[in-house]
């Protein structure tokens, strides 16, 4: 039996095809993706920022390939082929590229121990705070929950306003002029804020003036916003909107069947 979430277009669209075109011939290093799955697009903007020479293959994580089983049994994207052997989870994946490829810039790691530091600490925030925030209100049900659609979605705009208040004042980026991996590490929600606007009624970022109290954080969200995307790693590895709606109606119907979506209705962070 197919599985439920199985159902994708088979590869990606616009600009992020004519980046998978180019990628398409075999290199050392390999990428097994998914174009819709913002964990990959975490590690291929890295590949993109910084020129690394890769191979991309595409591979429906439903429907498993047996040689993307061979290297990550849970069969899961991204994962990287390196040197034959396999790498995954995103962010160890992103920060290994940094490590494995120092003559390819730009550094998104500062050289600073304290700073590197801080990023993780951020980089941990994402991952354990903000993403599942971001699932919890895209897969809220009124009547499948104690809680009130107000009340999730006041939890997630928190946790975007704390990681805007952990910024470089100045910006555009999180650290400043330049954007380092916790930029590409937050990236990929960021730019599917609108699957709130689509499904749920809005966000609820006050407009630009409008913040009151709150003003100088949303201005800094705001200006962080336009900087990354006006990245062509991002509009590079983003497919275009219709080929997402299928994928994000699923979630916001909360019948998505994908680990993260089971481990948001079973109360746990990202699996």
């Amino acid at each position: 039996m197919a599985h439920p979430d199985s159902n994708l277009h088979p590869e990606a669209t616009g600009l992020a095809k004519a980046v998978v075109d180019r990628h398409s011939s075999p290199e050392p290093l390999v990428l097994y993706s998914g174009w819709f799955c913002p964990f990959v697009q975490r590690v291929w903007t890295v590949l993109e920022e910084k020129g690394i020479p890769y191979q991309y293959v595409e591979v429906n994580p439903y429907h498993k390939p047996e040689s993307l089983l061979k290297l990550n049994p849970r069969g899961l994207v991204p994962t990287l082929k390196y040197d034959n052997k396999p790498l995954y989870e995103s962010t160890v994946i992103c920060e290994f590229l940094e490590d494995a490829y120092p003559e390819h810039g730009p550094k998104l790691l500062p050289s600073d121990p304290y700073q590197r530091a801080k990023l993780r600490i951020w980089t941990d925030f994402v991952t354990s705070r903000i993403i599942p925030s971001f699932h919890r209100y895209l897969q809220f049900q009124p009547e499948q929950s104690p809680s009130s659609i107000e009340k999730v979605r006041s939890e997630f705009l928190g946790y975007l306003k704390e990681f805007a208040d952990e910024m470089d004042e100045e910006g555009p980026f999180f650290l400043g002029k330049e954007p380092s991996l916790i930029d590409f590490v937050m990236a990929p929600w960021a730019v599917r804020l609108w699957v709130f606007d689509h499904y749920k009624g809005g966000l609820g970022i006050p407009a630009e003036g409008k913040g009151g109290d709150e003003e100088q954080s949303w201005s800094r969200w705001r200006k962080w916003l336009t900087g990354i995307n006006e990245r062509n790693s991002i509009k590079e590895t983003t497919s275009e909107k219709q080929y997402y709606l299928p994928i994000y109606q699923r979630y916001a119907d909360n019948t998505a069947q994908s680990e993260l979506a089971k481990a948001t209705r079973e109360g746990k962070g990202v699996p």
